[in-house]
């Protein structure tokens, strides 16, 4: 594919760079936010090459690519850049409106974190799995090999996402980065001793409650985006000849103090309160909560607001070592899979069926359900509704068992070392609901399904 073809006709299509006011991309979209989204002919945009869909949603133009998207946006941000239109891909995109920002904002900070989160949770289950067998003991300095690397993601949390929040927020990348990796400096933590959070200390006078701050998602993204403003204020108002000295001073100066102070208390309690209201939903009523993610979860990503949801379970795995909400996803996921068997074995129709193999492949190894989402399911109402029907009936049952996952993955056959904990019936339980939304999405979308089925366009 080549990709910077591909980027000059989608940007042509669109209106050319003057009609981008912001871009941003997620693991399979590129999402842009168009000053006038009426110049623009979605037939277009969809025919060319490498484009699956076009989805107009949540006050963002969302071109479906697939996980080779990162390639695509680099090189059409080479071309939005170039012409001078967009300084950053960071750019706060005032020109959206608040939830459009704030879905843009997510996927832009988590997106670029997604392969390290998912591959570290992989082999953090790979390697309990070593230990239930037997083939590594917890003594031993493979394990703990093994452990850093699984987990040093999530410990340096912090970091990462204050890199990735300074892209997003038009803040110095490496500034931002030593923000937060003053948060889990040693001697940081060493003052609070052996009694944890809430210790309470002192600057210049000003009490500042301790908090450990590893693995924590909010503090830092909110500190970053508070440090945004002071470091563009200071970037327009200091001489370039004081930059290299005096922004990075002040900078630092200012922004660790406050956000230990401030902002990083507020940040771990919110962050602690809506993961706690989540769990606490999902403890109350777990089988109605998965039935309602289970079933649901694939209308949030047809609508691209999926990305709301995403830091929380981070913040679960990170914060207490598992996550409710993730199996729910792969319920979803397999009622895809399951109704994509159901139209195989039941259409005659050699495209429709090819292109549901595709699809059930494509999930089976990535756990993209982009391409058959909006290339076959929300063109057809009952097969749509089979697939809901199956994620709400496998997602109660996850619900029932308490199915969680050791991490943040997205729901494909590779991504089940997931579900090993030290609770061996939790695996069970996981593969028990996955393949009861297979069947039930796959038996229902075989009787939806006529044989003269054919591809809607």
């Amino acid at each position: 594919m080549d990709y910077k073809k591909m980027a000059r006709e989608v940007l042509d299509e669109i209106g050319g760079p003057e009609n981008v006011s912001n871009m941003t991309h997620c693991a399979t979209r590129l999402r842009l936010n168009l000053r006038d989204t009426s110049i623009v002919d979605d037939k277009s945009v969809k025919s060319i090459e490498g484009v699956v869909d076009v989805v107009n949603k949540a006050g963002q133009y969302q071109l479906l690519i697939g996980t080779e998207v990162p390639k695509l946006y680099d090189e059409f941000e080479n071309l939005v850049k170039g012409n001078g239109n967009i300084s950053t891909d960071a750019s706060n995109a005032e020109s959206g409106g608040i939830i459009s920002n704030i879905f843009s904002a997510i996927s832009a900070i988590f997106a670029p974190l997604l392969p390290a989160l998912a591959g570290s949770g992989i082999l953090r289950g790979l390697l309990i799995l070593g230990v239930q067998l037997g083939l590594i003991s917890e003594n031993s300095g493979t394990y703990s090999i093994m452990f850093v690397a699984s987990m040093s993601v999530f410990y340096f949390l912090p970091v990462l996402l204050a890199f990735t929040s300074a892209r997003r927020f038009g803040a110095s990348p490496y500034l931002s980065a030593l923000i937060g990796a003053a948060l889990i400096h040693p001697d940081f933590i060493g003052l609070m001793g052996d009694a944890g959070n809430g210790v309470v200390t002192d600057f210049f006078g000003v009490p500042v409650v301790l908090m450990n701050y590893n693995s924590t998602v909010v503090p830092i993204i909110l500190s970053i985006w508070a440090f945004s403003y002071l470091y563009k204020f200071l970037d327009k108002h200091i001489p370039d000849t004081l930059k290299l000295v005096v922004i990075p001073l002040i900078s630092l100066g200012v922004m660790i103090p406050l956000t230990v102070i401030v902002i990083g208390p507020i940040g771990v309690y919110s962050g602690e309160a809506v993961a706690g209201i989540v769990n606490w939903l999902i403890e109350r009523s777990s089988i109605l909560t998965g039935i309602v993610i289970g079933g649901g979860w694939s209308v949030l990503v047809s609508l691209g607001i999926h990305w709301a949801v995403n830091p929380i379970m981070i913040n679960n795995v990170s914060t207490y070592g598992f996550d409710y909400i993730v199996p729910f996803t792969f319920a979803c996921n397999f009622a895809v899979i399951g109704t994509t068997i159901g139209i195989y074995f039941k259409a005659r129709d050699k495209r429709l069926k090819s292109f549901a193999l595709t699809g059930l492949i494509t999930i089976v190894l990535s756990a993209i359900i982009e391409a058959t989402l909006f290339g076959l399911l929300v063109k057809n109402k009952k097969l749509f509704l089979a697939q809901i029907i199956g994620g709400a009936v496998g997602g109660a049952y996850l619900g029932l068992t308490k199915v969680v996952t050791n991490a943040f993955v997205f729901g494909s056959v590779t991504t089940f070392p997931a579900f090993v904990t030290e609770n061996n019936s939790n695996f069970i339980n996981a593969m028990i609901g996955l393949a009861i939304s297979l069947v039930v999405s796959g038996i229902l979308a075989f009787f939806f399904t006529r044989q003269d089925e054919k591809l809607a366009e």
